[in-house]
């Protein structure tokens, strides 16, 4: 885990981009001019820190690059692709900004928004999310299945998580650190932020077409988002797996009953072979759709316990010389070489 409890740091810092990154070679370098125009415009120190999430094409390459000619610019290279998710929360370790804002790499959150985030932060509210009126260049299959899914959750979790609304946001410091104490391995993010509280509102906005590359989120990723988030939120699939296995079993048991009659009164009947077939079928299945329900929630367990680390980082650029830089400029402000470790892990 990055540790950015550097006090000088977040004194210096106001602003801070977090923007994950995987495979994004052909969006880059227009992402990285309309986030140097976002720097600009900000009314107070602000830094973009790119998280790459184990990229296989030249991401590195020119993020490196951008990191070593304006010191606002940040990268973390993690070891491996450990998901969108994950990428987000070690970005939120890092950063030490007073508002952190997210936001995808592909343009379809708009930097520009931004601004109306930080307007909105300014007048005390702790969280501020991106809310989607319109959704660009996407099929009808895509949104028919984004409506479900923001349905879906809301229906089956207890936390108030809004519709059409994704990672897209501003966090507040205060918020920030809560978040930070929150050590679960299985993350579904903007859930997180809806359990716990605090003063929140929206800006509505329009979400443009990809500006380039391929979405990293198909289908089924999107019914993984949407079993973890229910799974993390809800007990209700357990407690409908109950009552779905006495639903099924009491079919079940009516239809050999069925089979009785049938043997008893029916000629023709193979003798058995009902009972057998529908008994054996009904049962089956409900047992194993109750043996997977569980088996959900048991890895979501195994994961805890093990206590491995969320994220392994391989490589830091642009956080030192962020440093020394401010170290230059508060000399009269000593500092030991511990206030700025970095642990990773």
């Amino acid at each position: 885990m990055i540790n950015a409890s550097d006090a000088v740091g977040r004194q210096a810092t106001v602003y801070s981009l977090v923007i994950p990154i995987f495979n994004e070679e052909a969006v880059l370098p227009l992402l990285v001019r309309r986030i140097g125009m976002l720097l600009d415009a900000l009314d107070g120190r602000a830094e973009a820190i790119f998280v790459d999430d184990g990229s296989r094409d030249t991401s590195v390459i020119f993020l490196r690059g951008m990191a070593a000619e304006d010191d606002r610019f940040r990268l973390i290279e993690l070891s491996r692709n450990f998901g969108h998710q994950i990428a987000i929360t070690a970005g939120m370790d890092a950063a030490a900004g007073e508002a952190v804002i997210v936001m995808d790499a592909d343009l379809q959150d708009p930097p520009e928004v931004v601004l109306d985030l930080v307007a909105k932060w300014k007048e005390g509210y702790e969280i501020v999310y991106a809310r989607r009126i319109r959704r660009e260049g996407e099929t009808w299959f895509k949104r028919a299945s984004a409506s479900i899914f923001y349905r879906l959750i809301e229906k089956m979790t207890s936390v108030d998580i809004p519709r059409d609304v994704g990672d897209f946001r501003l966090i507040g410091r205060k918020a920030l650190e809560t978040f930070k104490r929150m050590p679960e391995r299985d993350r579904f993010v903007r859930g997180m932020f809806g359990w716990m509280g605090f003063k929140q509102t929206a800006v509505p906005f329009e979400r443009p077409m990809r500006a380039a590359g391929e979405t990293k989120y198909p289908f089924w990723k999107m019914v993984r988002l949407a079993v973890h988030g229910i799974v993390s939120f809800s007990d209700k699939p357990l407690r409908l797996a109950l009552w779905a296995g006495l639903a099924i079993s009491g079919l079940a048991a009516l239809l050999g009953l069925y089979a009785v009659f049938s043997w008893l009164f029916v000629s023709g009947v193979v003798h058995g072979w009902t009972s057998t077939v529908v008994i054996i079928s009904f049962l089956s299945g409900i047992n194993l759709l109750m043996t997977g329900v569980i088996g959900l929630y048991v890895g979501g367990i195994h994961a805890e316990v093990k206590r491995r680390p969320l994220y392994v980082v391989d490589r830091l650029t642009g956080f030192e010389e962020a440093i020394a830089a401010m170290n230059n400029s508060q000399v009269s402000k000593k500092t030991t070489p511990a206030t700025h470790e970095r642990r990773f892990g």
